[in-house]
């Protein structure tokens, strides 16, 4: 599997397929190992690649996560697209769709399009604390999640991705950029109506809309967080659908 390096770090990346590229990013304490699904389906148009981020998984590890990690990774991405080709569709979900649209607002020449699966802009702050210390239950489930995204040393960069956030939370739970209205390409805004772990997310979704200068929303009744591995079918339909308007 390849890497590549940014600024003085590896960044390890899946990659498959054919085509225009497509970089798929992965949210909080996910890795590319989760995002196979993804890999296979998108590679069937596209040339489809999914990062670890800075921290994470096989890329470089990074003991203290600095306040603008979420620019930080969305520089790193810049760094892959550079690395590949000119300019790509991002796709990211929950944490990585914060990471897609930083990308589009300070790297906007290199993004054709993006889809922001699962996110919001605004996490109140104590619910981003409660959402965060739910991690402390290490369940099975949780652990296995955790394990298979970055090997058997899953808890420092589960650590360090609640300690981030928790810092977030005392900052105001702000993770989307601010400059929404900057994002001068199409954007999907994806989520699911069920999703638990996001805070209002019908009137979140579209209020953000409202500011980007080319955005939909898809909002599908049903599944969990995240809606693209909770219901993909719907979630590739959604994406097909966005795709098929702006190629």
């Amino acid at each position: 599997m390849p890497y590549f390096e940014s600024s003085d770090h590896q960044i390890f990346y899946r990659e498959a397929g054919q085509g225009p590229l497509m970089v798929l990013l992965p949210g909080n304490t996910a890795t590319s190992a989760c995002m196979q699904g993804e890999l296979a389906t998108f590679s069937e148009r596209y040339h489809a690649v999914a990062l670890d981020f800075w921290g994470t998984g096989r890329s470089d590890r990074l003991e203290i996560w600095p306040d603008d990690w979420f620019q930080e990774a969305a520089h790193d991405t810049a760094a892959l697209i550079r690395h590949l080709g000119s300019e790509a569709i991002v796709a990211g979900t929950s944490g990585g769709a914060d990471v897609a649209l930083w990308l589009a607002v300070l790297v906007p020449d290199l993004v054709t399009a993006v889809i922001a699966d699962s996110t919001v802009e605004i996490y109140p702050p104590d619910e981003l604390r409660t959402e965060v210390h739910g991690r402390e239950a290490r369940t099975p489930g949780q652990v296995g999640f955790w394990r298979f995204a970055h090997g058997e040393d899953w808890e420092q960069p589960v650590d360090a991705d609640s300690r981030l956030l928790l810092r977030m939370a005392d900052l105001g739970g702000r993770l989307a950029p601010e400059a929404l209205d900057a994002i001068r390409c199409p954007v999907l805004l994806s989520a699911t109506l069920d999703d638990d772990s996001l805070p209002d997310v019908a009137g979140q979704l579209p209020s953000m809309a409202q500011r980007i200068p080319d955005a939909r929303v898809f909002l599908n009744k049903g599944g969990a967080h995240p809606l693209m591995w909770s219901r993909p079918e719907e979630f590739r339909a959604a994406c097909d659908a966005f795709l098929a308007l702006i190629d």
